[in-house]
């Protein structure tokens, strides 16, 4: 036995030696791990643009179902469905949890700035250098803590139809027609001569609104929960009710049929308002190759710097899919090439500064739609002015239901007083707890 013994000790220190030399180099892997995820990744949203650019330039992990949970965000539909899931995040089983949700300027607060949604620098999103600043700081909770990303940056333009503004302007060269309507005051003045040749100025009574609205100096809601009206506000209402008075716009709503049917070659209406991602999602009937006038545009920065909207993808806390959720918002903000088809491909103005910068300096880039202008080097230089101050939770609905009430006035069918009491019992109705003035 006590051979056997020396013997085992003798054989265990040569296995032990034999284990401290030199170790077996492994094979290198260099093909980069797919995100680890669930079975099934839900996204929620109000409409199926991000949905086509995610299915287009995106590449799902196999054996993963992406569900999309989409409802239209018209009197707040959008948020109600979403904030039902999210109160039930915790108790959800994990194919039926949200994974991600998307939110536009208006209310991207309301989830930036609570626990329903998690920091996405723990799970891999750590690079913004690419992005513009705002973007970034509109995803920042008060502790610093970044919450989501936009793949779109939103420098919003004066759009106008080059063949009117030869006939009212003389020009239709976007710098000089810049110069003639850089200033609200010879917007306007501009707006009695395209109604003397027969054309209107605007579409609708809420096509500045935005404009006006993102330049005010004080939010809907001050810090005691009280109502109040910026002066940038009234500026709008007053400028719509001289707009209306004489015939200079039409009264349809900013998404209405009427409105856009000016659009069609046979419209006459010269400015419209918007960003990138209006010409790809909103101006179809300018682009119908039967009715529209595709080539017959162009943009100019219009009376005031401005943006309007973006989408930004947040992550929910509670997600089973943190790694491929961190991996698509590193895509749509990192990855050269797909941030370069939003551009070429899509008539996007993508959250990639150095994407974008290439298209401005390419000399033979340009914009079919906009009879070959490159819109990305104009939307370049807008970017600097572009401001993420005074928003609220409440911007969303506080914004629509002003335009909706006072829509009614504007139409002839109720007086001032009238609309705004109506507003105020639609703002008391949505959120009590706002202070009325």
């Amino acid at each position: 036995m006590k051979k056997f013994i020396a013997m085992l000790l003798v054989l265990v220190m040569v296995l032990s030696l034999a284990a401290c030399g030199e170790k077996k180099e492994e094979p290198k892997n260099d093909t980069p791990a797919e995100p680890t995820s669930g079975t099934v990744l839900n996204i929620y949203a109000w409409n199926e643009e991000f949905k086509g650019f995610f299915e287009k330039y995106y590449t799902v992990p196999e054996g993963v179902t992406v569900n999309w949970v989409i409802t239209p965000s018209d009197n707040g539909a959008y948020q109600q469905k979403l904030d039902e899931a999210l109160l039930a995040q915790a108790s959800a089983k994990d194919e039926d949890k949200v994974d991600m949700f998307l939110a536009e300027a208006d209310y991207i607060l309301k989830y930036v700035n609570s626990d329903a949604t998690q920091d996405i620098t723990k799970m891999g999103v750590t690079d913004f250098s690419n992005t513009y600043k705002y973007t970034v700081q509109a995803a920042t909770d008060p502790n610093g803590v970044v919450k989501g990303v936009s793949f779109q940056c939103c420098p919003s333009a004066l759009i106008y139809r080059r063949s009117i503004a030869k006939d009212v302007l003389g020009t239709d060269d976007p710098a000089e027609v810049q110069e003639l309507l850089n200033s609200w005051d010879k917007f306007n003045a501009v707006a009695a001569d395209a109604k003397a040749k027969g054309y209107y100025m605007t579409a609708s009574f809420a096509e500045t609104f935005r404009v006006f609205s993102n330049n005010a100096t004080s939010a809907w809601v001050d810090k005691d929960n009280k109502l109040q009206f910026d002066p940038m506000i009234n500026a709008w209402i007053d400028q719509t009710e001289e707009f209306v008075k004489n015939g200079y716009t039409l009264t349809a709503g900013i998404w209405d049929d009427e409105k856009n049917q000016q659009m069609f070659a046979e419209g006459k209406t010269m400015c419209f308002f918007g960003p990138a991602w209006y010409f790809n999602f909103c101006m179809g009937n300018a682009q119908d190759p039967d009715k529209g006038c595709s080539g017959d545009w162009a943009i100019c920065e219009g009376p005031q710097a401005h943006f309007w909207g973006g989408t930004w993808l947040l992550a929910p806390a509670g997600t089973d899919n943190e790694e491929l959720v961190a991996d698509i918002m590193n895509t749509f903000i990192n990855n050269e090439e797909v941030c370069s088809k939003l551009v070429s491909d899509e008539a996007q103005f993508s959250n990639n500064q150095a994407v974008n910068a290439k298209f401005a300096s390419d000399p033979n880039y340009g914009s079919e739609f906009l009879g070959g202008q490159n819109d990305v080097a104009l939307f370049a230089g807008m970017t600097d002015n572009i401001k993420w101050e005074n928003h609220t939770i409440y911007d969303q609905l506080l914004n629509e239901g002003l335009q909706t009430a006072l829509q009614d006035w504007y139409k002839g069918a109720i007086d001032k007083e009238t609309a705004l009491a109506n507003f105020y019992k639609y703002v008391s109705e949505t959120y009590p707890a706002i202070v009325l003035p």
